[in-house]
């Protein structure tokens, strides 16, 4: 998978609340499927999908530990995102400081 490829999966698994959930989790330590599922109205099942597309996208990695799967946050693709949006800031400021100004010299006028 290409780095545009990873980029859009980890997207992608980030656009659900559930798997951004999971990942808040996850930022606090390792923690098994069933730790993960306790918060969510859901089955095991439907929490065990968005764990593998988290997966899918590299966000997370499954361990095997006897008969446990605890999962980790992997922290790479997230500092791509990171990297991603950091190339838009400077633009993002620039706009901000314009509409600042712009609010500034509107309240100056009244």
């Amino acid at each position: 998978m290409n780095s545009d490829d990873q980029l859009d999966a980890a997207f992608a698994a980030l656009a659900h609340p559930v798997r951004r959930a999971i990942l808040a989790r996850l930022a606090k330590g390792t923690a098994t499927v069933n730790t993960l599922a306790e918060p969510f109205e859901m089955s095991l099942p439907a929490v065990s999908r968005h764990i593998r597309v988290l997966e899918t996208a590299g966000l997370i990695k499954r361990d095997r530990n006897a008969q446990f799967r605890p999962c980790t946050l992997e922290p790479g693709p997230l500092k791509d995102i990171a990297a991603w949006t950091d190339m838009y800031r400077p633009i993002w400021e620039a706009r901000f400081d314009t509409m600042e100004q712009l609010l500034h010299d509107m309240k100056d006028d009244s």
